[in-house]
This record gives C-alpha cells, sequence and structure tokens, in this order.
C-alpha cells in the first residue's frame, strides 16, 4: 500500500530477483503519476460498479496492470445498471494519449463538425414484403396476412403496423431492393458494408471505427463511437470488434465488461469533483519521487485532458431521468429481454441515441429485437412492428424537433430479406437476393420509395441498390467522400471506404 495524498494506492509488481523492487516500485508510482496528469483519459464515467483506470505497461520484469476506481451504483434506463467506466493511459485501449489527439485536433481542425449516424440494427433479418411493399397481387401463399395503408406521401404505401411512420414517410427514404448480402445471419455487412470474404489483416472496420479514425471526437469527454447493444447470444450478430484499425476505434460500450489487476481503494466519483485537490496530492508526490525533475509540468492540454476525468457530459447524456417525461413516454419502454437469440426490445435505447449524437457522439449503433422468422411470421410481425414502429418514429420526430434532421442521419436495417414463400411453419426463410431499409434525416431528399421489386418480391425490378451505395451515402451524409477517401491496413495497404459505389443521387 502506499499513500498518494489522502489516497491509498494498493498494487502488485511483479520484481525480477536481480532488480531491487523499491526501484521499481518508485519508478512504476511515477509512471502512475505521469499517466494520470499527462495521458489520455479516453473513456469517461458510466454508472455502475467499478471502472477501470487503464492498462499500464511495467518496465523491465514487470507486467501489464490495471487501475480501478470504483463509482456510486446508479439506475439508468430501463432498470438497467451501467459500469462508472474510466480510462486513463495511452495504452489498452487507449492509442495517442489525450494531450496528443487534443493538438492533433486544434491543427488540422477536427472536431468541428456536429454530424452524426444512428444505426439501427435488424438481426435476423426483417421481412421485406411485410413492411415496405406489400405483394397484394401475388398468391395468398406469398402474399401473407398483413395490408398496405397510405402514407403522407402519394402514391407509397407501408405495412398497416407500422401507421406512425406511414404519417411521417415525407421524412423518410425507404430502400426497397437491397443487394449484395449473403445468407449469413451476421451484423458485419451492416456495420462494415462488406462481405468478411478475404479480409485484410485485421479485419475490415466498422463504419463508426472509420469515422473515429476521420473525424475524432466532437468533445474530449465524448467518444466518437458508441455502441449501444447488450451482448447477444448469437456470436454473429454482435459487433463492435477490434478491425485494422487498432483498438483505439472499437466503439465504448457502457454495457461493456471491465478487467481489474489493481484497485485504488477509496477514490469515488464523488471525491473526483476536486480536481485542484487531487493535482496538488500528485504534485506533493511527484516532488517526493521524483528529486531530479523529470516529469514536466502539465501544459493547457494535459490540463483539458485531466479535466475529463471529471466531465459529466456523457453521464448526462446516458441518464434518461433528466429527460422530458413526455418525450420518454412518447418513446415508450418496451422489454429488457432479449428475444430469440438476438437483442432486446428497448425502446429507450432509441432516446438514448438522440442524447448521445446531441451529446456529440459521431455515431452511435443500436440492436432492436429479433427478426429470424422461420416460424409464426406473422404474429411476430405484430409483436415486433409496432414498437419499432412507435421507436423509429419517436426518433425520427425528435430530431426534427431539435433541428438535427440536417446533421444526424438514421439507418435500420438487417442483413438480408425474408423468403417470399410462407413456409410450413407460417415463417418466411433467409432470402440474401433483396432486403430492404429504412432512413432518414442527413440534410437527404426524404418522401421516397427508391426500388420495386417483381410481383413476387424475389429480386429487384427496378433500380438494385448495393449495400455499398448506402454506405458511401452515409460517408457523404459525415462529409466524407468514400470513393477518394482511404484507410490503410496493418500491412500499410490503402483500401477505399467503398469499392467504387457512389452515394444514392436520388437523395444527395
Amino acid at each position: 500500500m502506499v499513500r498518494l495524498g489522502g489516497v491509498w494506492v494498493s498494487l502488485e509488481i511483479l520484481c525480477p530477483e536481480a532488480h531491487d523492487y523499491r526501484q521499481i516500485l518508485y519508478k512504476f508510482l511515477a509512471q502512475v503519476v505521469n499517466f494520470l496528469k499527462s495521458s489520455a483519459i479516453d473513456l469517461l464515467a458510466m454508472p455502475g460498479e467499478p471502472f477501470t483506470l487503464a492498462a499500464l505497461q511495467l518496465g523491465e520484469g514487470g507486467r501489464r496492470t490495471m487501475l480501478t476506481i470504483h463509482g456510486q451504483r446508479q439506475r439508468l434506463c430501463d432498470g438497467i445498471h451501467r459500469r462508472n467506466f474510466i480510462k486513463i493511459g495511452a495504452l489498452g485501449m487507449g492509442g495517442l494519449s489525450m494531450p496528443q489527439l487534443l493538438r492533433a485536433e486544434r491543427q488540422a481542425g477536427v472536431g468541428k463538425s456536429s454530424k452524426a449516424i444512428i444505426m439501427i440494427y435488424l438481426p435476423g433479418g426483417p421481412p421485406h414484403q411485410d413492411m415496405y411493399e406489400l405483394k397484394m397481387d401475388a398468391p395468398s401463399e406469398i402474399r401473407g396476412e398483413f395490408k398496405p395503408i397510405p402514407t403522407n406521401v402519394s402514391g407509397i404505401q407501408i405495412c398497416e403496423h407500422l401507421p406512425r411512420l406511414a404519417k411521417m414517410t415525407d421524412k423518410l427514404v425507404l430502400l426497397r431492393t437491397i443487394v449484395g448480402a449473403k445468407n449469413r445471419h451476421s451484423s458485419h455487412q451492416c456495420m462494415t458494408g462488406r462481405l468478411k470474404d478475404d479480409p485484410p489483416p485485421g479485419g475490415w472496420p466498422e463504419i463508426g471505427s472509420v469515422i473515429s479514425k476521420l473525424e475524432g471526437s466532437t468533445h474530449p469527454a465524448v467518444p466518437p463511437y458508441v455502441n449501444l447493444t447488450p451482448k447477444m447470444r448469437h456470436k454473429p450478430y454482435n459487433f463492435g470488434h477490434p478491425s485494422f484499425l487498432g483498438v483505439a476505434h472499437t466503439p465504448f460500450r457502457p454495457e461493456g465488461d471491465t478487467l481489474s489487476d489493481m484497485t485504488l481503494q477509496g477514490i469515488s466519483l464523488e471525491r473526483l469533483s476536486d480536481r485542484r485537490a487531487l493535482l496538488r496530492s500528485f504534485d506533493r508526490f511527484r516532488r517526493d519521487t521524483d528529486r531530479s525533475g523529470g516529469m514536466e509540468g502539465l501544459d493547457a492540454f494535459n490540463r483539458q485532458a485531466f479535466d475529463v476525468l471529471t466531465s459529466s457530459r456523457l453521464l448526462e447524456a446516458l441518464d434518461l431521468e433528466k429527460e422530458d417525461p413526455r418525450i420518454r413516454e412518447r418513446y415508450g419502454e418496451g422489454t429488457p429481454q432479449h428475444q430469440g437469440d438476438a437483442a432486446p426490445r428497448l425502446m429507450g435505447q432509441f432516446l438514448l441515441a438522440r442524447r448521445l449524437v446531441e451529446a456529440g457522439v459521431r455515431c452511435v449503433t443500436v440492436s432492436f429485437s429479433f427478426w429470424d422468422w422461420h416460424g409464426g411470421n406473422f404474429k411476430r410481425g405484430r409483436d415486433n412492428l409496432p414498437p419499432f414502429d412507435q421507436g423509429v418514429s419517436a426518433l425520427v420526430e425528435d430530431l426534427h424537433q431539435r433541428g438535427l434532421d440536417k446533421d444526424v442521419t438514421v439507418i435500420a436495417w438487417g442483413e438480408f430479406g425474408r423468403t417470399p414463400k410462407i413456409n410450413k411453419d407460417a415463417g418466411r426463410d433467409h432470402w440474401p437476393r433483396v432486403s430492404c431499409a429504412l432512413m432518414a434525416g442527413g440534410g437527404m431528399r426524404t418522401g421516397q420509395a427508391i426500388g420495386t421489386t417483381n410481383r413476387l418480391g424475389e429480386e429487384p425490378k427496378e433500380r438494385p441498390i448495393h449495400f455499398q451505395e448506402v454506405f458511401a451515402t452515409l460517408y457523404h451524409n459525415l462529409g466524407i467522400d468514400a470513393a477518394t477517401t482511404r484507410v490503410t491496413d496493418l500491412n500499410d495497404r490503402p483500401h477505399f471506404l467503398v469499392d467504387g459505389y457512389r452515394p444514392l443521387p436520388e437523395v444527395v
């Protein structure tokens, strides 16, 4: 145990026999203080249990060590307890230190854009012919049980179980002929725009990771990429994985687990509120342990980095108790119970996504319910389409009312479509030949349904839309030219963001 000011620090160090443990101890503690004062504070304050400060690499003979600070357990949206998660340091999930990042952003002008994406993943693949393009002229074994209703855009009809979206179709873009998928139950293509075939070393990055790499943070206390999805039982549905862009650009997950090899005892988030006192404690320790003056003082960027430690910006965005009760009621509640082997049907995710982009997050990903309806397609549709209708319509309406519709793009889609023919279990099976999506916001020309499938809904009849066209459009809405912008893999090989596809000319 070592005392830092008024704080006791417990740590474990593996020392080689040839070295004096006290020298390594003092060296390590000096590193701790230096990290706390001049290294990155990459992720910040989530409510819950212990939160991890950083993986700190010891010197010769040591090992990687984690610092954990305990925060007050808080209850947030939908009864979910999340972890107070603070991460400091250039190692672990870090990358550049926060001071370096702040300097780079200041020089490059990064962080000024407020453009953002909310991606709603529908794991399992929703039925295109039961949502946005009902086939009333097809035989009964294809047509199904649902009826179309008119929307507020002349000539466009959608499913009767989407009445709220029907009333705001002028604010939507319905993509009815998406192609380029394979018969794979995975979120990979929805998140990356790529198939898993022959990936580069490190794997293809998700769009949120690309945005993090290219655009950085809008605010030092707010991560650029947040994944609100809890872990799903079917592993390929899960996303938020590292890629060739590195772990520094993986998403922040409020529900993520943290590891703890060393605990900084006795510090709570509440005690961290007195920044100056904490700095004075570290300054005294620095003078005691480094008489040679090897530790340099803080510059403006380091002080800004340390201020992130106690910023409440992200914490407040995740606290739905701060939201107007009437708006929370508009979104609804849903259920935290996982549906099938996929995600819960949580309505609060949509509201959290809006709050996060409003706080400065550039990309928020959400997974909603379970859409792999091999049996009971129409019963499951009656269970899932109304809450989807409520949540997405509330989100789009909210973005418009707050003046965010020009800056924030919403997309909701799954990995493929469903078979035209209804099977013996009243379900629809996998159908990668065509699928659908809903888009909104982003300054796009809305009030459109793009593409038409043939009479049986088997394949595009007019205007097939490739997955990468959608990605090119998403990047365009962020101010990124996907056709000319490149990112480099682990072998220093550059890759364009899409392979020759352009944004949808109908909407941009």
